[in-house]
């Protein structure tokens, strides 16, 4: 008898573990994942849907097998047997949760440590009251993904200022002087997106880099990715900012190192030569006319200038 139980424990554990380790590994539900960042959250969602689909097979499992096992019989009218508790069922059901959680939170933090989540606060060095602080103007608290350990203390290959404004994304590349409403990137090189909001609260979000980040107004936050993938990806405002939050998109370009070097150059060109019938800001209204507008639609000067400057390629 006890050698039948084992086979049937045996059997059912296979009968769960197998599926549940092939659909943590093929669920389809995430998109293309383009960064080096991306495979370490993708890592912690197919876990996660193992567990999950583990733990779902388990309970209806038990569910289909107990309504079927001790269903009413034809004319069986008596009552059930009055059980008022097992305690050593209701301490696994309560261990198996909890390792289960402290797992996947001791799993989480070690990925988000390698993604340089705790990076922006070590570089500041803040002290433990500092860490508390409230105060925007103090910026204490750093936000966002600084380098992962084995970066700490490097350049980023690239640096881009990234101003969310409603409702438009604003690109700047300080070593160029080139400021542009897309975002180009070299792939295989490591990129420092500077964020910052010049008038409300943003959401800065790639969906296949598996990277959100908030832009605060008075804040700046850091975030580092290394793009993989060559293509062209959506960039998503993720924060209800208004009115027209929904037409606030823009698109990444990630490039081969010799694209990149070329659109730079052409994005240059135009500058240098004030092209501005290519100029995406011109096309639309010069400064002389978007300034009497600039102090109802919230845009400060600054945001301005920024807008009668942008181009694309």
């Amino acid at each position: 008898m006890k050698k039948t139980n084992t086979i049937i424990i045996v059997a059912v554990a296979i009968a769960i573990v197998l599926p549940s380790l092939w659909y943590g590994q093929n669920h389809g539900l995430l998109p293309i994942a383009a960064s080096e960042e991306a495979k370490s959250v993708d890592s912690i969602f197919n876990l996660m849907m193992t567990v999950a689909t583990a733990l779902f097979l388990l309970i209806q499992g038990v569910l289909v097998y107990t309504a079927i096992k001790f269903r009413r019989r034809q004319g069986d009218d008596t009552d059930g047997p009055n059980i008022e508790g097992n305690v050593p069922l209701e301490i696994v059901w309560t261990a198996i949760p909890t390792i289960i959680v402290l797992v996947i939170s001791i799993y989480s933090f070690e990925v988000y440590n390698e993604m340089g989540g705790l990076d922006p606060m070590s570089s500041h060095d803040p002290g433990p009251q500092q860490l508390v602080a409230l105060d925007p103007s103090q910026k204490d608290l750093a936000l966002g993904l600084g380098a992962s350990p084995e970066n700490q203390g490097k350049e980023p290959y690239l640096n881009v200022n990234v101003n969310g404004i409603q409702y438009a994304w604003i690109f700047t590349y300080p070593d160029t002087g080139v400021i542009t409403g897309e975002l180009h990137v070299p792939v295989g090189k490591e990129v420092r997106l500077n964020l910052s909001a010049g008038d409300v609260l943003h959401a800065f979000w790639l969906p296949e880099f598996r990277i959100k980040q908030d832009a605060i107004p008075g804040r700046e936050a850091e975030i580092r990715f290394t793009p993989t993938l060559v293509g062209t990806y959506p960039i998503i405002c993720a924060e209800l900012c208004g009115a027209y939050h929904g037409a606030m998109k823009s698109q990444l370009f990630v490039q081969s190192e010799e694209d990149y070097q070329k659109w730079v150059e052409a994005q240059t060109q135009v500058a240098n030569a004030n092209n501005w019938d290519r100029a995406v800001a011109s096309n639309l209204s010069d400064r002389e006319f978007l300034a009497p507008y600039a102090e109802e639609m919230g845009v400060n000067q600054e945001t301005l200038a920024q807008l009668t400057q942008l181009h694309h390629h």
